[in-house]
């Protein structure tokens, strides 16, 4: 069965009159350190001009399986391998599938992949030879250079630093002159098996109908408006016939982008688009801009008559 949610809103936004604009206006001021409200307060408001632009906002939601061969430290723990069955196909192994658009990654051991081998860091040891002593578990002195004598006391004869032995014990290895394999900690043998990594993502595309904002673009993501079409399901469509072309071409352009990707690894588990209707009125004599339903002030720029 193929769920679709379809809802076509008429957007209702609030008549912007003189009073509420001065009072944006005011309170902008007034949360400024250096700004009087005077002449904010007599300003004369000739003209208010609404605008309106179109928030196109896709989400896919996607899932992506990739195997790769790892190994850890072997614990005598059973080994489950080809012996017991062959190992099932990615898309194949069952997981609980998180909350729809909420990202996560996560890691599983694929079945009657594993391997049990010799530990190739250590051959089998579960140590290897110190690299700083070379297993001699002495190195030299570094304060007489091996000399024995400490050169820069002149009454001194031997050195106190290792007792006029010109070696000391290294540090690195404890003097033992080898050291516990940290690959395989000491066991001696690895476990090789397929690891299936599996990441929940979102891709987000979004597309704003207004080209000539006088804003920085990145205020309005804060924005606030009426949505006029939302639309959820596994796959949706392009908006062919919705009156606006540049939301028309978008919406095919998003879901070619979000499809284009796609290969033998990642599935689209849901998209979700939403179509807002955002507005912001302007001022003749000052430039004032209103976000959504919120009187919320960018700039104020005056013009010269």
């Amino acid at each position: 069965s193929i769920y679709v949610l379809a809802v076509l809103l008429i957007p209702r936004f609030p008549r912007m009159t003189d009073d509420m604009a001065r009072s944006a206006l005011l309170s902008f001021v007034n949360s400024k350190c250096c700004y009087g409200n005077r002449a904010a307060g007599e300003l004369l408001i000739q003209e208010l001009k609404p605008q309106t632009f179109y928030r196109y906002r896709l989400k896919t939601f996607n899932e992506t399986r990739v195997c790769e061969w790892t190994f850890e430290p072997y614990t005598n723990a059973s080994v489950d391998g080809p012996q017991n069955g062959v190992s099932p196909r990615p898309w194949d192994i069952k997981v609980q599938v998180p909350q729809m658009f909420q990202e996560d990654t996560k890691k599983f051991r694929v079945p009657h992949s594993s391997l049990l081998k010799e530990c190739h860091k250590c051959h089998g040891r579960g140590r290897y030879k110190c690299s700083g002593c070379h297993g001699g578990g002495r190195m030299r002195c570094v304060i007489c250079n091996g000399a024995r004598k400490a050169k820069h006391l002149k009454y001194q004869k031997r050195c106190q630093v290792c007792s006029g032995t010109g070696r000391k014990r290294c540090n690195t290895c404890s003097g033992r002159g080898n050291k516990t394999c940290s690959t395989c900690q000491g066991v001696k043998k690895l476990l090789h098996f397929i690891q299936l990594i599996i990441t929940w993502k979102n891709n987000v595309y979004e597309f704003i109908s207004e080209q000539q904002l006088s804003f920085p673009r990145d205020l309005l993501s804060n924005a606030m408006g009426e949505n006029v079409l939302k639309d959820e399901n596994t796959l949706v469509y392009p908006l062919v016939d919705f009156p606006n072309a540049e939301i028309s071409l978008a919406s095919q352009r998003a879901i070619a982008e979000h499809h284009g990707p796609l290969t033998s690894t990642s599935r689209i588990l849901r998209q979700v688009c939403l179509l807002k209707l955002e507005f912001y009125p302007n001022f003749n004599l000052i430039t004032y801009e209103k976000f959504g339903n919120h009187n919320t002030m960018l700039e104020i720029t005056s013009k010269q008559k």
